[in-house]
């Protein structure tokens, strides 16, 4: 197979060279690149456990890829249909995950052969339930507590297949006996994740890995590690952050792997500039997640338009190429339109390749400080055990893939 070589830059005086092979799985070939990539923005207390075990970090960058056919909780970890909600810079869309969900879920209540949904309207300070059911009903309380309570009772739910609340959940919340009284059970909709919750899942997996730190569990931290980057390097994919995903809604179907894959298979080897310089240390790292989907919103119309306009310019013939990948014959971008299309965007793919690959490396800094800087094991090489990923025939993935 072909070897890729990249100078990164200076540790010391010590300049760095490493090669690696560019992997069958053509797909995957980003991910791979931005993990290894990150190892080199990492201090020196660091960057000795994380080179002993780059080979993991590059293979194991695709892993959450693989997992999307074997739960349905693992696709919507990969983006955020943020357009779906709101605008840049999307004020109304909650930043705490449990509000997001609170704000679009239904909550319907059961009684016997009985169904129907709840008013349910949060004004001001306080979320009130409502329904004509039983001669009609109102229940009200703050806030703050109902979102405290959501968490306590709510959230372990959240993994289950039902998300269902027996009648003395309700009347522990709201100060009653009715529901129990009359045998009401009440079921919670989530209409909020399915559109994507990336930013929320990057934010609790810079957590899990903290801890892992903390624990000094070395396993572990290497296996968040290597998943997180998947995840950061797909919240600066515009097409991760937008329900026109593939350009499925403007006629450009295809779009998403051309963008993502294509591009970097052609010009990340002979063109692109990865050395990005040191890790920084994330004073918020909320913030600084959401920061990461606005940007890669706003270049989205730029991959739209200028793809729909440049097609424009070429017969169809010299846009599509058939190539052999993996024993078989696929359709794919020429390289000479794939040529005109990066010409024309710019240095967005390189710019948000780069900002990925500092993102990765700031995130594993950052929980590193913040778990008290650990004495990382160099001693000798982490085992990591090989997580047996089964597909599940009823998991459907969103069509990008090639």
């Amino acid at each position: 197979m072909k070897k890729i070589f990249f100078i990164v830059g200076f540790l010391g005086s010590l300049m760095v060279m490493f090669s690696f092979a560019k992997p069958e799985a053509w797909g995957f070939y980003g991910h791979r690149l931005i993990n290894r990539m990150a190892v080199f923005t990492l201090p020196p207390e660091l960057i000795g456990f994380y080179k002993k075990h780059i080979e993991y970090m590059t293979e194991h960058a695709v892993d959450p890829d693989k997992r999307r056919y074997a739960t349905k909780h693992e696709g919507v970890r990969h983006y955020i249909d943020i357009d779906h909600w709101d605008k840049i810079p999307f004020p109304n869309v909650p930043r705490d995950f449990e509000e997001a969900i609170i704000k679009h879920c239904k909550i319907r209540f059961i009684s016997g052969t009985d169904s129907q949904y709840f008013d349910k309207q949060i004004i001001k300070d306080s979320i009130i339930l409502k329904t004509d059911y039983f001669g009609g009903i109102q229940l009200g309380v703050d806030y703050i507590t109902f979102v405290k309570y959501w968490k306590r009772v709510v959230k372990p739910l959240y993994y289950e297949d039902e998300w269902r609340l027996s009648g003395y959940d309700l009347d522990e919340l709201f100060g009653t006996s009715y529901f129990q009284r009359n045998k009401v059970d009440i079921l919670i909709e989530d209409h909020f994740s399915p559109y994507g919750i990336v930013p929320y899942h990057l934010e609790a997996t810079q957590e899990k890995l903290t801890k892992a730190f903390e624990r000094k569990d070395w396993d572990m931290v290497l296996r968040i590690s290597a998943e997180f980057g998947h995840y950061i390097g797909d919240a600066h994919v515009p097409l991760h952050t937008t329900t026109n995903y593939n350009g499925q809604l403007t006629n450009q179907v295809g779009i998403h792997a051309f963008w993502e894959s294509r591009i970097p298979e052609l010009f990340a080897e002979s063109e692109y500039d990865f050395f990005v310089g040191k890790a920084d240390y994330i004073e918020n790292p909320k913030d600084y997640f959401w920061n990461i989907i606005i940007k890669a919103h706003g270049h989205l119309d730029s991959v739209l338009l200028v793809e729909k306009r440049l097609s424009k310019t070429f017969n169809t013939d010299l846009q599509f190429c058939y190539d052999e990948r993996l024993g078989q014959t696929i359709r794919i971008q020429c390289p000479e339109y794939t040529k005109a299309y990066t010409k024309a965007l710019g240095s967005m793919v390189e710019e948000q390749m780069r900002a990925s690959i500092h993102a990765i490396g700031s995130c594993i800094y950052t929980a590193w400080v913040n778990a008290g800087q650990p004495v990382m094991a160099t001693d000798k090489k982490v085992e990591v055990m090989a997580e047996e990923i089964q597909p599940d025939k009823n998991v459907k993935a969103r069509v990008h893939d090639n």
